[in-house]
């Protein structure tokens, strides 16, 4: 029980207390905690200038006892009717909610066997739809940390070169086949160096929910041979809310079966899958529940591995995911999955139909995981508006 305003199947309960950046109308950024439809203050609750900062940064630096102990104290000043106090918190809707973290260097994974699988089949029907390393280590490529955003921030629609199998010559314009990825983001909390996948949860500080948006015709044209580029670097957006890992311990699941069996640095004693179930909505309407428990690759293995050859990670790196998607048609977490690259276009509720992304569009994911006694705990959600290309 808590004597903060908490509405029954709110998903923001003491179970849960994610951590955000905000900044009340004429007030300077700080970090707060998520209780409710309000946020805690926790410069002004705890009396600690670590959280009179403009990132969480600061604070994910003091490391996993330091989070534990912060925990503590929130829970028992939230759950004591005697320190009842309601200056200290500010209305969701009256405050500026913003990037949570100043973010390091960014890495985005394929770690979803129905993904893979589905985009292998797409493009190489002749072949075997997961290429030869797929299952012996995760899959995963360097982002550009700069164009990760927070959820509201408009994404513009990118320009790039493109070329359709059937143009002669590549062309430079908009992106024609704009998509979405929906995925889960872990944020670094503490560096280190060759982690191993034991050691996951001394470094890593929480998770958010992520949209990967990516021109799939700039993609297709420029990824040979290095990767993705221009394609997927115009904008990450992610939820302004953290969950900490401590808030997680009724989601922890195993992964899926692992065959072959991986090499030993991505072994671990204890399994990091997570029963995260996630929704897309497009324009108001469902059109998918992917679901994170069916990941091939847990976040504690994307991590061993990002750091195997000697990388060092620092607080505030970020990772993701990859696309998260399940066996049925309705959990696909892209629209090139869900429209088979086109082919099947989707018909939304309203009558619209579509394919890929049309500017005015607004994509909105949210999730949740399982908590104690039955509760859920939410991530909020990641949002993003398409607007049109710029003149060029």
């Amino acid at each position: 029980m808590t004597w903060a305003n908490v509405a029954e199947g709110s998903g923001f309960g003491p179970a849960n207390l994610p951590y955000g950046v905000f900044a009340p109308a004429g007030g300077a950024a700080r970090v707060g905690v998520r209780i409710g439809d309000e946020v805690l203050d926790l410069a002004a609750a705890l009396g600690d200038t670590v959280f009179a900062r403009p990132t969480l940064n600061d604070f994910m630096a003091r490391g996993r006892d330091f989070w534990r102990e912060t925990r503590a104290r929130i829970v028992e000043l939230l759950t004591d009717a005697t320190r009842a106090d309601h200056t200290l918190l500010y209305p969701v809707g009256e405050v500026t909610l913003l990037l949570p973290i100043a973010v390091g260097d960014y890495v985005d994974f394929y770690a979803s066997e129905a993904h893979a699988t589905n985009l292998g089949r797409m493009f190489r029907p002749d072949s075997a739809a997961l290429l030869p390393n797929w299952k012996h280590l995760p899959v995963g490529y360097h982002g550009r940390a700069g164009t990760i955003v927070v959820s509201g921030t408009p994404v513009t629609r990118p320009l790039g070169q493109r070329k359709a199998p059937t143009d002669a010559e590549p062309v430079f314009g908009p992106s024609v086949r704009l998509d979405i990825e929906a995925e889960v983001g872990f944020v670094v909390g503490t560096p280190g160096t060759r982690i191993g996948s034991d050691d996951f949860a001394e470094h890593v500080f929480g998770v958010c929910l992520v949209n990967d948006w990516s021109a799939r015709d700039i993609q297709a044209w420029e990824y040979v041979p290095l990767g993705p580029f221009l394609g997927k670097s115009f904008a990450t957006s992610i939820s302004p809310w953290i969950v900490p890992l401590e808030a997680l311990t009724e989601a922890r699941v195993p992964t899926p079966p692992q065959e072959p069996r991986p090499l030993p640095y991505l072994r671990g004693a204890e399994p990091w899958g997570l029963d995260l179930t996630l929704t897309v909505h497009l324009n108001g309407h469902t059109v998918s529940h992917p679901p994170y428990a069916e990941m091939y690759w847990s976040p504690a293995q994307m991590l061993a591995h990002t750091t195997v050859n000697g990388a060092t990670v620092r607080t505030g790196d970020f990772y993701a995911s990859g696309t998260i998607s399940g066996a049925a048609p309705d959990q696909r977490g892209s629209f090139i999955e869900m429209t088979w690259n086109g082919t099947e276009p989707l018909t939304l509720p309203d009558g619209t139909r579509r394919t890929f992304l049309q500017d005015g569009d607004t994509v909105t994911i949210d999730g949740w995981a399982p908590g104690p006694n039955g509760e859920r705990i939410s991530f909020g959600e990641v949002t993003g508006e398409i607007r049109p290309a710029p003149e060029f």
